[in-house]
């Protein structure tokens, strides 16, 4: 007996569609699902939960200079003329970043090898490619979802059956994060 389920496609298929579904469940916090499916997110869910649970504090906060382009209230840099040429004027400031220790940083290379890139669209549906976002997923793993569970040991997901599919009366399920 092998120790996953096949869910009736080739390993690419299923290894990317497990992937999606774990993503869209990290993203979300709840997606419908049939149950051999759900019980499988279940699992790579959980592993990364508890990846991320076990790292979320071990970063150092450093302060770094930048060199930022100065801009107009148009939104436009600001150039002048230095030596015959057009040059964009720079302003320094001073930035706060948390600087991951080595076994943060393996794990969110770990997390990042199983979840997609998640793209934010805007609610109203306006200007959707200049108003996206590109959300990192590893962050709102370590910030956001990790700190809820900081004192629970395990079972971070939770399976409610909701009945058959209407197509194929396959049995239909909800998977939450609790």
């Amino acid at each position: 007996m092998s120790g996953y389920r096949k869910l009736g496609r080739t390993s690419s298929q299923r290894k990317a569609m497990l992937r999606n579904l774990t993503t869209n469940l990290l993203y979300h916090g709840r997606i419908v699902t049939t149950e051999t499916r759900a019980k499988e997110i279940r699992r790579i869910a959980e592993k990364l939960i508890t990846i991320a649970r076990k790292e979320k504090d071990n970063y150092t906060e450093v302060t770094v200079k930048a060199k930022v382009a100065k801009k107009d209230k148009d939104g436009k840099r600001v150039k002048e003329d230095k030596n015959g040429k057009r040059v964009t004027v720079f302003d320094e400031i001073e930035k706060t970043i948390k600087k991951d220790s080595p076994t943060r940083l393996n794990a969110r290379r770990k997390i990042l090898s199983v979840l997609y890139p998640v793209t934010s669209v805007p609610e109203d549906g306006r200007k959707k490619r200049a108003n996206s976002v590109e959300v990192d997923m590893a962050a709102k793993l370590f910030d956001e979802i990790a700190p809820k569970y900081a004192d629970r040991p395990g079972g971070y997901t939770r399976i409610i059956k909701i009945g058959p599919r209407k197509g194929d009366a396959a049995p239909q399920v909800v998977i939450e994060l609790v």
